[in-house]
């Protein structure tokens, strides 16, 4: 049994932004959140459910998952890859313009309803060992939650290293499923006992994918694959320049291209085979050498010759 890398935003937003399985996102939602009984969301609506994009229009395709629950609480889950150093700008950007797009001009502040928003990152980003971080605003004086009406919530997949054998709660076999699940030969049984994510595994299955989807997918590994190997450059021109952070982040930036990428999309070599064998897919599909090669950016000479 085969699976995608779940942390592949196409791949994220897939399994958790189906129509067709909202359960899964609601017991995720659940887990991160700590929600237990009264406080349990019951219910979400996507409010940009998941569509298999045109590989040509990939660029314009929004990849975070956006949902309001029953309560009329915003949701917005992101999945990071790479190390942005304004990523937490990002974050409060895209949660201050969902709380305040909820109301025309004129309309009344009581109908603002909180907006919850989790970040998902393959890369440190903040102090501590703690892989789960909530940051609420708080009363410096009295450091009670006073105004609540936003929240930021951040994993950081790099903090979380138990084995399979060693999950104990219901938030640990999300991570777990989150950071593993593309070097599993299998579902784990761990997860056999909580439906939503048993189901959650199945749809990571490659076998659950159409070809069409597969394409996509296989496109956009390489892409990120391409930016994690001109970032690992950058890092080794800074080491040569000798910046002591260049050099850090370089050491970095290598353990992660051996964990995640770990095939030859990491290397120049690797990431442009990859990209010829999507353009020969596209090709197969009825499109032309040359619309092929613009989309996956190869010369049309090295499909010719391929």
């Amino acid at each position: 049994m085969q699976f995608v890398d779940v942390k592949a935003d196409i791949a994220f937003k897939k399994i958790f932004g189906s129509e067709q399985h909202t359960e899964i996102l609601i017991g995720f939602l659940n887990a991160v959140l700590e929600l237990q009984g009264d406080r349990c969301i019951k219910s979400v609506t996507l409010k940009n459910p998941w569509q298999p994009p045109d590989i040509a229009i990939l660029k314009e395709t929004i990849l975070d998952i956006r949902a309001i629950d029953n309560r009329g609480v915003t949701f917005i889950v992101e999945m990071q890859i790479k190390d942005t150093k304004s990523f937490g700008k990002r974050a409060i950007y895209y949660t201050s313009k969902a709380y305040t797009s909820q109301i025309k001009t004129g309309e009344d502040y009581p109908k603002l309803n909180q907006v919850i928003f989790i970040g998902i990152l393959d890369f440190n980003s903040f102090e501590g060992d703690s892989y789960l971080t909530r940051h609420l605003i708080l009363n410096r004086e009295t450091l009670k939650q006073e105004l609540t009406d936003l929240e930021f919530n951040f994993i950081e997949l790099p903090k979380f290293n138990k084995r399979e054998e060693e999950l104990e709660t219901i938030i640990e076999k999300w991570l777990y499923f989150l950071k593993n699940t593309d070097e599993l030969e299998m579902i784990p049984q761990c997860a056999v006992e909580i439906p939503e994510l048993n189901e959650a595994y199945n749809l990571a299955a490659k076998s659950a994918w159409s070809e069409n989807e597969l394409d996509i997918y296989d496109y956009w590994q390489i892409r990120d694959a391409e930016d994690r190997y001109k970032s690992l450059e950058d890092f080794e021109k800074g080491k040569l320049e000798g910046k002591e952070e260049g050099r850090e982040e370089g050491r970095e930036v290598g353990r992660e291209e051996g964990r995640e990428v770990g095939r030859e999309e990491g290397r120049e070599v690797g990431i442009e085979q990859g990209k010829i064998e999507v353009a020969h897919k596209l090709i197969a599909k009825g499109m032309s050498v040359e619309e092929a090669a613009d989309i996956a950016g190869v010369a049309v000479e090295n499909l010719r010759n391929g």
